[in-house]
């Protein structure tokens, strides 16, 4: 009977150990594919999931990846829904959360009312994915947190309200890039597109610039920890990255290794040959990059990211949707490579 007694007292407390989370998930862009990921984990973790994405569930974008995959977080026990965040109360019909994590404003505008409602509900733990492009740049790489911002962030607005609602708990968290499978934004991508079809890879600036690319599991992974330990996670801010930065020259290089094929580089000066690089290259031109140390020394967070293994998962989808196949063009990279003269093969 004793035996029992205790069996029965360690099932209540893990049940009581577990959290009904609600994420109120971005419909573009690439952190949509956070919201996935963390969802999955969560379930996986025996935790209770309902997902809001932001729009109408018949609109052309769910049918795009990784909204087309919902259906793992329903077959996993996680509830799905579309809506406006602005009326999350209504959209949600009652239902109780302990924490809501808002993965889609961009400003106060958008979040104030997400976290207000949350405060009113009595949510005990509010989580807000912010971005490391709000930090000013540097001369001493890599960013960590608690350096100074921009003032003009839209962001900043919203970390500076989550605190004055006096949540339970509440923690910031600041990505930059990431794949994974079912990412809708072209990363890896833009250099598979090159390399499989021969074409050099046309790169802003000397391409020894460091950034930081993390598999999106270390990202919900990371948030995952802040929700079984909300005491060491509230009032933190954390740099949601991987632990190793990568030059972009050897971002390219690892992606030609992860599809088997020969790479090469052409360097140029946006300026000089008068093109935007914000619309001729995937990353920032210019060191970006930060590093989780708040996660590993107060959470205890390891990454696991692997460029080398996790670029091969990537381009055996990318040949798998055929996209190796599909015809493209490169008007831009095109006028790069002319005003440089270098000739492309047809």
């Amino acid at each position: 009977m004793e035996k029992e007694n205790t069996q029965n007292l360690l099932a209540a407390i893990a049940a009581g150990s577990k959290k009904r989370v609600l994420i109120v998930n971005t419909n573009s862009g690439g952190h949509a594919i956070i919201g996935f990921y963390f969802a999955k984990e969560l379930l996986g973790s025996g935790h209770s999931v309902t997902v809001l994405t932001v729009g109408d569930e018949s609109s052309d974008k769910m049918k795009k990846p990784p909204f087309n995959r919902f259906s793992e977080l329903v077959s996993a026990g996680g509830k799905t829904k579309w809506g406006n965040p602005a009326e999350v109360g209504s959209v949600v019909q009652g239902a109780a959360f302990d924490v809501v994590l808002d993965n889609n404003g961009k400003d106060l505008e958008t979040v104030r009312p997400v976290a207000d409602w949350a405060k009113s509900a009595g949510v005990e733990q509010f989580l807000y994915i912010s971005s490391a492009g709000i930090y000013k740049p540097t001369d001493e790489p890599p960013h960590v947190e608690g350096e100074v911002v921009k003032a003009d962030a839209s962001h900043v607005g919203v970390e500076k309200y989550i605190p004055e609602l006096s949540f339970g708990s509440w923690a910031i968290f600041r990505p930059q890039y990431m794949i994974g499978s079912g990412n809708n934004k072209d990363c890896e991508e833009w250099f598979f597109d090159r390399i499989v079809r021969d074409r050099p890879v046309p790169i802003p600036g000397s391409g020894m610039q460091l950034t930081n690319i993390s598999h999106v599991r270390d990202l919900s992974s990371m948030l995952t920890v802040a929700v079984e330990k909300p005491d060491a996670a509230s009032g933190k801010i954390f740099n949601c990255v991987s632990v190793r930065a990568v030059t972009l020259d050897g971002f390219a290089k690892l992606c030609a290794q992860a599809a088997g094929r020969q790479l090469k580089i052409i360097h140029y000066d946006p300026k000089a040959v008068g093109i935007d690089a914000k619309k001729a290259f995937p990353f920032r031109n210019m060191h970006f990059y930060a590093e989780p140390r708040a996660a590993k020394e107060i959470l205890g967070w390891k990454g696991t990211t692997n460029l080398p293994e996790d670029l091969k998962e990537r381009f055996d989808e990318y040949v798998k949707i055929g996209r190796d196949k599909k015809p493209m063009k490169f008007d831009i990279d095109d006028r790069i490579l002319e005003s440089l003269k270098v000739a492309v093969t047809v």
